[in-house]
């Protein structure tokens, strides 16, 4: 992969045309390897996109199952087409919308039968003939000797198909095919001249009513122009309706190149047009080649990291890409956007997001937002409280306008919380406490019980604990804005709720596990049994959700019996060995005895340790997760992606530190492996971290200095890198005895 310099950061093509600036940006996209998590279970995405952006132009392979939830698995060697839209690294596969395939010789428009390409249009290819960095993506059809390329800005996917010597060239236009459980329920396809068609999709999946207008140009006129239904072509119509496919022939000489520009829009095909005439109105497409790959060395560019492992630092760059997928744009270049109550908004004054993934990226991911990010915070605050506006309360995980009430708690509540509290001010915030509040005061989905008795029972419902523990996050969070609202009554209502972990801690066996009533515990109980869908837990066992008590650590260490026993819990938790039994979700990956880092409830107990006074351990542990559970190869990543909060944990602990609490503002220092990073922070200040000493060998924290200053606190808070300054870490091969362990210095909840 040859570095791109790039001298200009533009976000359109008009803009590109017309600037010459000399604004030099290193390349930080050299860094970055597309492939990592795109084998095992990581369900990345492949393809072309920039920064947030609405369209992510991939390709889909032929085959289908739970490794294919973004439509593409590296194990794969077919392509059935493009698709606009695609999910990165979800357990749940959807979207796929408005599907493109260029092929020569007879007309098919199927995909074909598994094992039997001919069947189809579907063709093979080989990853020696693909290229893949960001915002740029092509491949050798070997079936039709096609060369694909594919670009985007952020609303406009833009295909470039060099073609063979032929009279028998085509592009299938394919509203039909979806990825995963996506299946089209309605969709539409018109002709408007010999170079333009325009169309929508509606489609029911995990999303149960989504809609997607398009319009398509292309750079050559069409020679003829066919409607397929169901795979059968419909005489003399220019326009179809329902599961329709179009057909677009040409002649092409060798190499010709045929340019497809099409703008996706939420709303209308009036406003897919106007994205396109907004983003990219020319048809230059090396520049927007430019463009996306510049709008990416601009977002990597705010940390500048050093270190002599190369490996590393393509990990780095490439996690710190995958944070940058989702949450995606849902609107259209003048604002307009299609809301949960199925209505179109016009002018709401941010950028609407969708892609709300919150349950994963609440941990990690959307802590670093507020640090690299900060100008998207807000736009992520208030597309949740314009949800919470149209369906009565905050998204759960939120899709394409669509609720689909995905994994337990309410998890805005930590975003918006951790917003407010950091002094973000884009936003209602009278509204916001509102919006969690209203939330957490509802009937549904288990907050019946816990406002009745505390908890949940686990007889009313499946994953109780899973549920209950989740609520308690939330509401500790909520305790925190009362606290600042000057709401005494609701700091103590809250704050009770959020101790209401405690119904769910069996404290004669150490665990947390459903409890049916005041006095009864559910049996048979064992700590290893995880049963997907059916039990207390949540993609999990007892194991780990018995410290997923981020908000009060310290009440967590008191019931474990203090420090000693916790710390000896912990170490149990990393060596226990047991059955999961064989209907436990295949979410459980990354093993290191129970504790499972391919899944987000163990995401911060590896610096549990650091509370109880043995920093080193977290130091030991970290180190073992850092080179171990992630790899620069296509199976680098040991779990679901999570839209980004797989790689957020891998870009927070290489820098040494992590938000254990979600929204204290506390970051609790680790064991770095970068040797030096510098963080642009707002206000066009810098947070420059500089570890001395740094080895595989030398990997525990000795001393510390912030600002020049000695510091012995195990921690830092976020103001402290938004002010900008420096923090110097001296790393040794031994435990350090003093740093990190006296009680004032260790980190709090």
């Amino acid at each position: 992969m040859k570095p791109l310099v790039i001298f200009v950061f533009l976000l359109s093509i008009r803009s590109v045309a017309a600037s010459a600036a000399p604004d030099s940006i290193p390349s930080f996209t050299r860094w970055v390897d597309p492939y990592i998590g795109t084998g095992f279970h990581g369900h990345v995405f492949m393809g072309a996109n920039v920064p947030f952006g609405a369209v992510q132009l991939g390709p889909v392979n032929r085959s289908e199952g739970w490794d294919w939830c973004s439509g593409y698995h590296y194990s794969d060697s077919t392509i059935i087409g493009f698709s606009h839209t695609h999910l990165s690294g979800t357990g749940i596969g959807d979207l796929g919308d408005i599907m493109l395939m260029p092929a020569t010789g007879i007309v098919n428009t199927s995909k074909g039968i598994i094992g039997k390409p001919s069947t189809g249009n579907t063709s093979l290819f080989s990853h020696k003939e693909e290229v893949a960095r960001p915002g740029y993506y092509s491949v050798r059809l070997q079936r039709y000797n096609i060369t694909a390329e594919l670009t985007a800005s952020t609303r406009v996917g833009f295909h470039r198909y060099r073609f063979p010597a032929t009279d028998s060239a085509y592009i299938v236009v394919d509203l039909a095919q979806g990825i995963g459980w996506d299946k089209p329920m309605r969709s539409y396809i018109r002709k408007l001249n010999d170079s333009t068609i325009e169309g929508y999709r509606f489609s029911k999946g995990w999303a149960a009513d989504q809609r997607i207008y398009f319009v398509a140009q292309f750079s050559k006129p069409f020679t003829s122009f066919d409607l397929y239904k169901s795979n059968q072509l419909q005489v003399a119509a220019d326009t179809i309706q329902d599961s329709v496919k179009a057909v677009l022939h040409f002649a092409t000489a060798s190499n010709e190149a045929v340019m497809v520009k099409v703008g996706i829009s939420p709303v209308s095909t009036n406003n897919a047009r106007q994205n396109i005439q907004a983003e990219i109105p020319g048809w230059n497409f090396e520049a927007v080649v430019a463009a996306a790959d510049s709008a990416w060395n601009q977002e990597l560019g705010k940390v500048a990291i050093k270190t002599t492992v190369a490996s590393r630092k393509k990990i780095f760059y490439t996690s710190l890409y995958h944070t940058m997928v989702a949450p995606s744009v849902f609107n259209d270049h003048n604002g307009d956007y299609f809301g949960t109550d199925k209505q179109m908004h016009q002018a709401p004054g941010f950028t609407n997001l969708t892609t709300l993934s919150l349950w994963d990226i609440y941990r990690a991911a959307a802590p670093l937002y507020t640090v690299l990010h900060p100008e998207r915070v807000s736009d992520l605050v208030n597309s949740m409280l314009a949800i919470y506006q149209q369906q009565g309360r905050l998204p759960v995980w939120h899709l394409m306008g669509n609720e689909t009430n995905t994994m337990p708690g309410n998890s805005a509540i930590q975003l918006i919380a951790d917003a407010y509290l950091k002094g973000f001010t884009g936003f209602d915030t009278v509204l916001a406490y509102e919006a969690v509040k209203t939330t957490a005061m509802q009937d549904i989905r288990g907050l019946k019980f816990v406002k009745q008795l505390g908890f949940i029972p686990a007889d009313s419902m499946i994953e109780s604990v899973a549920m209950g523990l989740e609520y308690a996050i939330g509401d500790a969070c909520i305790a925190q804005m009362a606290r600042r609202f000057n709401k005494p009554d609701d700091v103590a209502y809250f704050s009770a709720r959020a101790a209401g972990y405690r119904y769910y801690f069996d404290s004669t066996i150490g665990f947390a596990r459903g409890r049916v009533s005041a006095n009864n515990w559910r049996t048979p109980f064992s700590p290893f049994k995880a049963q997907h869908m059916k039990d207390d837990f949540c993609e999990g066992n007892a194991w780990q959700y018995s410290f997923l008590v981020p908000q009060d650590v310290e009440g967590l260490i008191r019931l474990q019996g203090g420090d000693q026993r916790f710390i000896a819990k912990l170490d149990a938790l990393f060596t226990a060995k047991g059955e999961m039994g064989s209907e436990a979700s295949a979410d459980i990956t990354g093993l290191i005895g129970q504790y499972a880092h391919g899944n987000e409830p163990s995401h911060h107990i590896t610096y549990l340790y650091t509370f109880a006074g043995q920093p080193w351990k977290t130091a030991s542990k970290l180190r073992y997760i850092l080179d171990s559970l992630y790899a620069a190869t296509p199976e680098g990543i040991c779990g679901n992606e999570d839209v980004g909060q797989m790689s957020a944990w891998y870009v927070w602990s290489a820098l040494g530190m992590y938000p254990v609490h979600p929204a204290n503002g506390l970051y609790v220092l680790g064991s770095p492996v970068v040797d030096d990073a510098v963080i642009k922070v707002a206000g066009n200040k810098q947070f420059h971290i500089a570890v001395k000493n740094n080895s595989a060998n030398n990997k525990y924290i000795q001393r510390v200095r912030l600002n020049g200053r000695p510091y012995t606190k195990a921690y830092l808070l976020h103001n402290d890198i938004m002010r900008g300054g420096e923090l110097i870490i001296e790393m040794g091969p031994r435990p350090s005895a003093s740093w990190g362990v006296a009680v004032k210095d260790r980190p709090h909840s």
